[in-house]
């Protein structure tokens, strides 16, 4: 079942490997660790092409940020107890805290930075939520 957008971050728990389907379509996958306090793990799914570049420059413990679609599927294991199993079909993958020389545009010129006169110290109220 596909639920929604994921935006997650988290540190590599398992390094990625890639397979080929039998129309010879390179597939990569990887486990990544959301969790802070105990593990959390979601499989990664990279169907893209364009992220092979930095799914090879990715290794255990990399600190990444991922954004795809959530999916969730329950298995039953052989004593009947069922598992669900989280998965991200991978749209983005960006490294964290660490500099990858890849061919965007994007450099430290191009963070916006906001000054703290900008944001309002009041907090919105339950009633201005508009859902």
């Amino acid at each position: 079942m596909s639920l929604a957008k994921a935006v997650v971050t988290g540190s590599v728990f398992r390094a990625p490997e890639k397979r080929f389907t039998q129309n010879n379509v390179p597939v990569s996958s990887f486990v990544l660790n959301i969790g802070d306090r105990e593990e959390m793990l979601i499989r990664v799914v990279v169907k893209r092409a364009a992220l092979d570049e930095i799914v090879s420059a990715i290794s255990k413990d990399d600190r990444v940020l991922v954004e795809g679609r959530l999916q969730i599927t329950t298995v039953k294991s052989d004593n009947g107890t069922e598992r669900r199993i989280y998965e991200i079909d991978a749209n983005t993958i960006e490294m964290m805290g660490a500099s990858v020389s890849s061919s965007s545009s994007s450099s430290s010129e191009d963070i916006v930075k906001f000054s703290q006169e900008e944001f309002s110290d009041e907090l919105i109220g339950e009633d201005e939520i508009p859902f």
